[in-house]
């Protein structure tokens, strides 16, 4: 029998989820069909509950609306609790509607598994203080990094954001001008602004010799930061694209019990064409 999964956000035309759960269902025997659906501001409750209707039985989320899948659902997962937003959504007949955030799970295992890149006693920065900042912040803190730090351009905001995982492990947050005379072995952008070729004002000597550039964001061509990490000596600089790859598998194995395999599909999704 096959089953009904979707992604939905407003855009979402451009979403690349489709193809990698239809490689995921691929490789694990799975009969399924997943579609994109448009939702428009205000009816997010109504489309899950349509698409529940149909006989849907998991959703991924993306922008606008991972906040408002938090507030709608009936049960989370800890980490999800902790995020603040969901991007996996799932229904069950005795907990109702159920919620997981996977980004940040994407985000470690991108960097640990298929960059090599260590975390733990390493000095790292987080830029940005919005929702892709916030679902990072749990995940990065578990591999028990030295120092993290996020900058932001309303400090305030930084803070506010320090303070809820203040009990995990050091993390603390400074405006910009604060970064002068400081440095990172692994900078992560969890802003949204380089796809529009924006980036904030970054000291010359912010990253260290041999450090890490990763950009939460990913686009056709590179983007600002990454260029930016290219041209201030990082040792990799690279996108959002296998942390992308590596939430959608975690929502895989949330809904149907079992680990792909990531490596194929972000090498395809690497090559040009890939839709």
């Amino acid at each position: 029998m096959t089953e009904l999964y979707a992604v939905m956000g407003n855009p979402v035309a451009h979403s690349k989820s489709p193809f990698i759960h239809t490689c995921f269902a691929t490789q694990t025997g799975r009969q399924l069909r997943y579609e994109k659906i448009l939702v428009a501001p205000g009816e997010f409750p109504a489309a899950v509950k349509d698409f529940r209707a149909r006989g849907g039985q998991g959703l991924n989320i993306t922008l606008p609306f991972k906040r408002e899948a938090w507030e709608l659902a009936d049960t989370k997962t800890a980490r999800a609790a902790r995020a603040g937003a969901l991007n996996t959504l799932w229904f069950d007949k005795d907990a109702g509607l159920c919620g997981d955030n996977t980004d940040g799970y994407g985000l470690v295992r991108d960097l640990i598994r298929n960059l090599g890149v260590q975390i733990a006693g390493q000095d790292v920065l987080v830029l940005g203080a919005g929702g892709a900042a916030r679902g990072a912040l749990g995940p990065l803190l578990d591999e028990v990094p030295a120092r993290l730090m996020i900058a932001n351009r309303t400090e305030s905001r930084g803070q506010e954001l320090a303070a809820l995982f203040h009990e995990q492990g050091g993390v603390a947050a400074c405006g910009y001008p604060d970064l002068v005379n400081t440095a990172f072995d692994l900078i992560i952008n969890a802003t949204a602004a380089s796809l529009d070729g924006v980036l904030p004002p970054l000291p010359e000597k912010l990253l260290r010799p041999g450090g890490v550039c990763y950009d939460m964001m990913y686009r056709e061509d590179e983007t600002v930061f990454v260029r930016w990490g290219q041209s201030h000596g990082a040792r990799i600089a690279v996108d959002g694209l296998g942390m992308l790859v590596e939430q959608a598998a975690e929502s895989f194995r949330i809904w149907h019990d079992i680990c792909p395999q990531t490596d194929a599909v972000i090498a395809a999704l690497r090559s040009p064409g890939t839709s």
